[in-house]
Order: C-alpha cells, then sequence, then structure tokens
C-alpha cells in the first residue's frame, strides 16, 4: 500500500533564516521557490541527493512549536549520515551546537541532535 514517505511539511517562524538553514547549512537543494500572495506565504520544496524530502513554509505569526517537555506530534527528524564527527564539525563551524554524541543501545549506531532555527529537533545518524 504504501511506497515510502514523499516528504516533510515544516512551518518556520523566519522564512530566510530557515532557508538558509536548510540549504546553505544543511546543504538541502532548492526544488522549487514559490510565493503564494493570497496566503502571505513562501512555500520551498528542498530535496536530497535528488529526492524530494522537505516543504519549508512561512506563514505570518505561527504559533510557536510545543517541544519540550515531549509534546504529541512529530518528535524530530533524523537524517542518516556516514560520519558523525564530520557532520558535527561542519555543524560547529556554522555555529551550531550539537548535543553529545549517544549511541543507541539496540543498534549500536551512534546519534546526536541539533535543533533547527524554530527548535525542531534534528538527529543526524551514523550509518
Amino acid at each position: 500500500m504504501l511506497k515510502g514517505i514523499h516528504h516533510i511539511a515544516i512551518i518556520c517562524a523566519n522564512y530566510e533564516r530557515s532557508k538558509d538553514f536548510y540549504t546553505r547549512i544543511l546543504g538541502l537543494t532548492i526544488k522549487q521557490e514559490v510565493y503564494r500572495a493570497e496566503r502571505d506565504s513562501w512555500k520551498l520544496d528542498l530535496s536530497l541527493n535528488g529526492q524530494y524530502v522537505i516543504e519549508l513554509f512561512s506563514f505570518p505569526a505561527p504559533p510557536a512549536r510545543v517541544s519540550r517537555p515531549e509534546a504529541c506530534g512529530l518528535r524530530h527528524l533524523a537524517f542518516a549520515v556516514e560520519n558523525l564527527e564530520h557532520v558535527v564539525s561542519h555543524l560547529t563551524a556554522h555555529g551550531i551546537i550539537s548535543e553529545p554524541i549517544r549511541t543507541d543501545e539496540y543498534t549500536q549506531r551512534r546519534f546526536t541532535f541539533i535543533s533547527d532555527p524554530d527548535g525542531l529537533p534534528i538527529e543526524f545518524y551514523e550509518e
């Protein structure tokens, strides 16, 4: 029935700041960028390795995201990476602080978390 995840939609508070974070810092590629005047909203389609993965939206005055303590809904966004130290070093060079690297007790894989500009937790999981 299901073939896979088509995309993840994210609403941001500051469109230019989030666009910069997801494209320049994380390296996602812009597929399409559209301003929807009737909604006073930007829609940015982003791809990773040629695959469409994220829709980034702006809306006037969106409510803040509830993150901690844990709330119902999307908990975090996770990206697979080959070299966690390389990712952490890249993020640090851009002023982004990651949590200490941990090891998943079940898979023995290493991972860490950061937050996007709006506080959405983002995980980097080493494969």
